[in-house]
């Protein structure tokens, strides 16, 4: 070796092992991507407590409320692992900085949106840039830092995402209710705090480009958003437009089903798949992948629909609906700080998984037992109890992947997990929505019938968001009522889809968390292969052997680099 490293020499300093960035420099960069995770919740979040206003006012439906939601979460799911991918051949700073681009551009285009129909398209170029947002966080936060020092910062990313979780539906109820504001800008606002984003991203972020031979899964991105698009559609519009046993409805399944088994077969044989199914040999992979489905539908599908049944089944505004979720948000945030804090600290992060779980199971349980009169207080408690929950399952659950997987499947593996977690999202979002249109179609027809009322004069079932401004006030309570009634049934399938999440959680093993950064596993892993080289041509002294040592020691993980070395 050119430059050996004897057993009394000094241990590699923090910015030689940190790819260049001392500590100070890796908090610096932290702040950034913390700031442009800050604009895309707080635009999300500004746009779920507006929805049932711009529903309203665009004149759509039930349905499409769904897919203003779904089609951004689709369009992350299907982009999500293609960003990571690219994160391994270009400038992880560089690709951040298009997706915050990407996503700002989406926000500002809905914004100009005439019709729901264009509304929708748009979030989908918002969602192209969240799965962006949400793949290279995650890669480039692992890349800096170690997974047992990951756990002090759920705290800082906890706290942002709760501010934005509370600012977003305030600010969204305040623009809604300002007369001379308007929808429109909350689609606006986030511009100015992403350009911020992007200028603190460009001065501090300095990661080492590590190019790799990987060639991009395009095929197998688009099989599996193509299948799960038309199985989401076919969940949507079954029992509605075409009947569940028709021909169109067998239809749909059929291609969905043939879609996502080319999608499969695509994975088997791509270099690089979107999804590596070798990574799924691993049990703890397996289970975390599962319990970030079912953590998706419940966090994604239940959440959504509690600005709706605020505003619509309880006749808040939507400042006072943005209000009412702050017993959530500030569960959320306790939990995920205290956890984050103690899983540092002691290395241990299970007992927190079960605990968020069991709290997240037992919110959705309790909420599904609220109608449309439930007392405010009680759902403030329920809420709190979701939160603390989500707070704890939500950003751990990526912990025991990263820490089990060599630092070369770091980012497939971290992208993978945030693929099925907004896979399960988008599905819960669109199945639960069925449910609820469906379910609200049902009592709303029942009402009317119990009231006298003639269904032909009201509209019958087509009674609901598209026309409540124009319906009678004897109809209008009756449809908020539906909606309130109807809201119980999807928290109570959220909290069995959570409780299946809990079952998943309980058969991981837990493993202590390693103390090395993925730069510093990477470059160990590396050194350990070069010293294994010299050894196979040359030999080896006890001087040299020792450095082998050392290096398995930087490696971290029961892995490679120790056989290498010892080969």
């Amino acid at each position: 070796m050119s430059s050996s490293v004897s057993p009394d020499s000094p241990p590699a300093t923090e910015e030689a092992l940190s790819g260049g960035m001392t500590h100070k420099q890796r908090i610096e960069a932290l702040v950034g991507l913390l700031l442009g995770m800050f604009v895309a919740f707080l635009s999300s979040t500004i746009v779920s407590n507006a929805l049932p206003t711009i529903i309203t006012e665009l004149h759509g439906t039930q349905d499409q409320y769904t897919w203003v939601v779904t089609a951004t979460l689709l369009a992350s799911t299907a982009t999500t692992p293609i960003w990571g991918k690219f994160a391994d051949l270009v400038s992880k700073k560089l690709l951040i900085q298009l997706s915050l681009l990407l996503f700002t551009l989406g926000s500002v285009l809905a914004g100009l949106s005439t019709s729901v129909p264009m509304l929708i398209g748009f979030r989908v170029v918002q969602g192209l840039g969240l799965g962006g947002l949400q793949a290279l966080g995650i890669i480039i936060i692992a890349a800096m830092f170690s997974p047992r020092e990951r756990g002090r910062y759920q705290g800082p990313m906890a706290a942002v995402m709760s501010v934005a979780t509370v600012a977003g539906p305030l600010l969204g109820g305040l623009i809604v209710d300002t007369s001379w504001l308007g929808w429109r800008w909350c689609f606006f606002v986030g511009a100015p705090l992403a350009v911020i984003a992007l200028v603190v991203i460009g001065r501090t972020l300095n990661l080492p480009v590590v190019k790799r031979d990987v060639k991009i899964d395009y095929a197998g991105a688009t099989l599996i958003a193509a299948g799960v698009s038309v199985l989401l559609i076919w969940v949507t519009l079954a029992g509605k437009n075409f009947a569940w046993g028709s021909a169109t409805s067998y239809e749909l399944v059929a291609v969905g089903v043939v879609l996502l088994g080319l999608a499969v077969f695509a994975e088997t044989r791509a270099k690089d798949p979107v999804v590596p199914l070798r990574l799924f040999r691993d049990r703890t992979m397996t289970l975390a992948t599962l319990a970030s489905i079912a953590v998706g539908v419940a966090m994604f599908g239940g959440a959504v629909f509690l600005g709706q049944y605020f505003q619509i089944a309880r006749g808040y505004s939507p400042t006072a609906a943005g209000l009412l979720t702050l017993p959530m948000v500030i569960g959320s945030m306790l939990s995920a700080t205290v956890s984050g804090a103690l899983i540092t600290k002691y290395g241990k992060w299970k007992r927190y998984l079960i605990g968020g779980a069991i709290g997240m199971s037992a919110g959705f349980l309790l909420l599904s037992t609220t109608d449309h009169d439930t007392n405010m207080v009680l759902i403030g408690v329920y809420l709190f109890v979701l939160g603390a929950g989500m707070g704890m399952t939500m950003q751990n659950l990526v912990l025991p992947v990263q820490n089990n997987v060599a630092p070369t499947d770091l980012g497939s593996a971290s992208a993978t997990v945030a693929f099925f977690r907004s896979l399960g999202g988008a599905a819960g979002v669109s199945v639960l929505g069925a449910v609820l249109s469906t379910h609200v179609s049902d009592l709303i027809t029942k009402g009317l019938v119990a009231a006298g009322v003639d269904l032909s004069e009201a509209g019958g079932s087509g009674a609901g968001l598209s026309n409540l401004k124009d319906l009678p006030e004897s109809i209008s309570t009756i449809v908020r009522a539906a909606y309130g009634d109807a809201t119980a049934r999807v928290f109570l399938i959220s909290g069995v889809l959570a409780m299946l999440s809990l079952v998943a959680i309980a058969f991981l093993k837990e493993v202590a968390l390693r103390t090395h950064s993925g730069i510093e596993q990477l470059e160990a892993e590396r050194a350990a292969q070069a010293a294994a080289d010299v050894l196979s041509v040359g030999g080896a002294d006890s001087e040299l052997i020792s450095e082998i040592d050392e290096l398995e020691d930087r490696a971290a993980y029961d892995g490679s680099a120790g056989r290498h070395a010892r080969s």
